[in-house]
């Protein structure tokens, strides 16, 4: 067996664990990165070709000067790692006037002073005419979205994290950890690694990573669907991603042709899923399903009541309130936790890299993270 120290160990290196992995070497910390999988895998929740960005946050407001610091840093990662880890294409949020799609995200753009347009149903189908609005429908238009790549991102955290000397080993499960009094030891398949520091970002294995913490996550199957569009792809290469909340208060979601003509539209519901567990998901895509997304994004997108041509599966890991939990562990110093992203994580994945690295080194971040504290969820 093998037996190495390290400055910090960083359990899981899918979105919020690369990162952390890079940030923490970058500021000239010895680390090791563990990975159950290979990099940038597609059994978690850091998959799919594409994740939206966007500022005017319906959410909360609270999340928005995070994201204009993730934005900064989606900047400099592009530039750092010559990948095109995302893309500006604006965003339309569509339903009724009073719904949270539209409503929130107004809130969050007035509060915070960000650029946006508010369309009605008419205006919306003169400028995106791909879009059929019901007559009620309004949108708010924001040219600050987009969508980021999670496999690209990964593997631009990854890549600059080795170029500034962490160690990353990928196929080798984590057993279990422990504290000790100097700080942490963590065994594996292939050796036992002791650290200062050690950062846990499970993804959907949080329940079981994290059982004596008493934070109560739920991991969730979700589907996405890339339907290739009547008469081709050509309108929806220049296309904003969209968010459309219905009278019902469902939520679909999708992205412009990012992967050429044969590439399809994704496509998705918005916590539309089942309970389930990483051992237990479904990796089957059932008719059923398709044929209710087909339906469901054709009349808002008429276009898209077109064939299917891929499918995948991804896993929310599901926080009671939707917030996430980022924290130093309220009983140790020598553990950070950053897990319950919730379906809407993705395009913070920079900026949670650097709150780790704060979080590790001075034990507190100037970042306002104190929603993601997880004794709001911890009932004695």
């Amino acid at each position: 067996m093998n037996s190495q120290s390290f400055d910090v160990i960083v359990i899981g290196l899918g979105g919020m664990g690369s990162s952390a992995a890079y940030h923490l070497a970058a500021r000239g910390q010895r680390v090791l990165g563990l990975e159950k999988f290979t990099p940038a895998h597609d059994r978690g929740s850091s998959h799919g070709g594409s994740r939206i960005i966007r500022q005017s946050y319906f959410e909360d407001p609270a999340y928005v000067p995070l994201l204009l610091r993730a934005y900064e840093l989606w900047d400099q990662l592009a530039a750092d790692s010559g990948r095109d880890v995302y893309r500006m294409t604006g965003g339309l949020f569509l339903g009724p006037p009073d719904s949270l799609t539209v409503a929130g995200s107004l809130r969050a753009s007035r509060e915070w002073d960000l650029p946006h347009e508010l369309l009605d149903a008419d205006q919306i189908r003169s400028r995106f005419p791909t879009f059929t609005p019901q007559p009620g429908d309004v949108a708010l238009y924001e040219a600050k979205a987009g969508f980021a790549r999670p496999e690209m991102t990964v593997q631009a955290h990854l890549d600059l994290a080795e170029k500034a000397g962490a160690t990353l080993h990928f196929g080798d499960e984590v057993l279990e950890w422990a504290e000790t009094a100097g700080g942490v030891t963590v065994r594996t398949a292939s050796g036992t690694y002791t650290a200062g520091q050690l950062v846990i970002c499970p993804g959907a294995w949080a329940p079981q990573l994290l059982a004596e913490f008493g934070i109560p996550i739920t991991v969730e199957r979700q589907v996405l669907y890339w339907l290739d569009p009547v008469g081709g792809t050509g309108p929806f290469e220049e296309h904003p991603i969209f968010i459309h909340e219905d009278d019902t208060g469902m939520q679909s979601y999708g992205f412009p042709a990012i992967d050429g003509p044969r590439g399809g539209v994704k496509v998705a519901f918005f916590r539309k899923g089942t309970e389930c567990t990483p051992d237990t998901i479904d990796r089957t895509v059932h008719p059923h399903e398709i044929r209710e997304m087909r339906e469901r994004v054709a009349e808002l997108i008429p276009a898209l009541d077109g064939p299917c041509v891929h499918t995948a599966t991804c896993m929310y890991s599901n926080t009671p309130d939707q917030h996430f939990v980022i924290a130093r562990h309220p009983d140790s110093a020598h553990v950070t936790v950053a897990c319950g992203f919730s379906g809407h994580g993705f395009k913070f994945v920079p900026v949670v890299g650097e709150i780790l690295a704060d979080l590790v080194l001075a034990g507190a971040t100037a970042h306002p993270i104190s929603l993601f504290d997880p004794r709001r969820l911890v009932t004695s």
